[in-house]
């Protein structure tokens, strides 16, 4: 039986070193793929529409941790083009080959790659918007009060978190759509095993408390995700 009613602590395969450069950017083809169909991009956009500054004329920055392949800064990036709103984008991740993706796939973004533990990153100008994407459910509670508190104290305007609801539904849709579709290991190994790491709304508020945030929203989202915005000019 699986427990659905406690988060899993089992690590994902892409929690490892030493994975080939050819699997993490399949791997991280892929997520953009999920991200497209399923609306993950959609709800990143919703966060950052939500924190933007009211002058269109001002130059922000949008920062990710966790940034992954960068998929998630393209679509922002296009987003926000669009709007005719002036933005740096920064996207930090732990892993040179998550970057090199990054890179090679999105290079017209001229974006700042950095290569970097998050905790480590110190601002010259502090961003904007930061942001996480399918990020908080590879750390255990306690990091991510920190995190939380991090993201907090680094942004201007605020920070927004997109992440995976825990439930059965999630998890037996995805464990299927991935076996009949990817053709990463990653994916297919990881995707199942991050919805049973992933978040209720109860365990998010718990979490949120204990980093001292007392303004906040948070709403589910399809397909199975909570989108926690917090705005700084809400304190």
């Amino acid at each position: 039986m699986i427990d659905f009613k406690n988060r899993s602590s089992q690590k994902e395969l892409l929690d490892g070193d030493e994975i080939p450069y050819e699997a993490i950017e399949q791997n991280m083809r892929e997520l953009n793929i999920i991200n497209t169909l399923l609306g993950g991009h959609a709800i990143t956009l919703k966060g950052v529409d939500a924190l933007l500054p009211p002058n269109k004329t001002a130059l922000f920055t949008v920062c990710e941790i966790g940034c992954g392949g960068g998929d998630n800064l393209q679509a922002v990036a296009k987003h926000l083009k669009k709007k005719g709103e002036l933005v740096n984008i920064i996207g930090i991740d732990i892993k040179k080959e998550c970057l090199a993706t990054a890179q090679k796939n999105y290079g017209s973004l001229k974006a700042s790659w950095l290569q970097s533990d998050y905790k480590e990153v110190v601002f010259t100008q502090k961003p904007s918007i930061i942001f996480s994407s399918l990020f908080c459910h590879h750390f255990k509670e306690e990091d991510l009060v920190f995190q939380l508190k991090w993201m907090n104290e680094n942004s201007t305007n605020g920070f927004f978190i997109n992440d995976l609801h825990r439930h059965p539904l999630a998890y037996y849709s995805i464990k299927l759509i991935t076996k009949l579709f990817s053709k990463s290991y990653l994916v297919k190994n990881d995707a199942p095993i991050s919805v049973l790491r992933g978040f209720t709304k109860r365990e998010w508020i718990a979490i949120i408390e204990k980093a001292e945030i007392r303004e906040y929203t948070i709403e589910w989202k399809w397909a199975f995700r909570y989108l926690i915005i917090v705005k700084k000019d809400a304190k």
